[in-house]
């Protein structure tokens, strides 16, 4: 697989400040729901979290680096039964341009290393080529909304 077919980049503005849009990102798997953002069921055990999410159930994500408010960074492992399954990394960039702005940047690769064949492989690059476009979304409306008292 070439980087393009096993990498994943999008950014999104957000009316919020840095340390708001921190506390969002830097919670692992926040980007799991059903079109909105939803507290999830954590079980941490060191740097593995199991993210229990209602709809779509049980995530295993390990926490490679936290470097508050700027750079969060995980592993979105295959099988949550594995700690040691292939996983994709995913990594995010907040990036202050006002008190009350930033650009929030996401980036997920690994793809090439995920069980199953190429087309397999190929068909998660593209459904979360699209996820990322929902889920920034989804982040700014949620993290805008807070700032207006709405949650979103």
């Amino acid at each position: 697989m070439t980087d393009e077919l096993d990498r994943i980049e999008r950014q999104i503005d957000i009316d919020a400040p840095a340390t708001r849009v921190w506390n969002l990102i830097a919670e692992p798997g926040w980007y799991i729901n059903e079109n909105r953002i939803v507290e999830h069921r954590i079980e941490r055990s060191g740097d593995l979290d199991i993210v229990h999410d209602p709809v779509h159930g049980a995530f295993a994500i390990c926490t490679v680096a936290l470097d508050e408010p700027r750079y969060a960074a995980f592993r979105w492992l295959a099988d949550p039964d594995r700690p040691d399954a292939p996983s994709t990394l995913v990594e995010f960039w907040i990036e202050e341009t006002s008190p009350d702005s930033v650009v929030l940047k996401v980036a997920e690769s690994g793809f090439a290393t995920l069980p199953g064949d190429e087309r397999e492989r190929r068909t998660r690059l593209e459904e979360n080529r699209q996820g990322w476009v929902t889920e920034l979304g989804l982040a700014k409306r949620h993290l805008e909304g807070l700032a207006a008292g709405v949650d979103g």
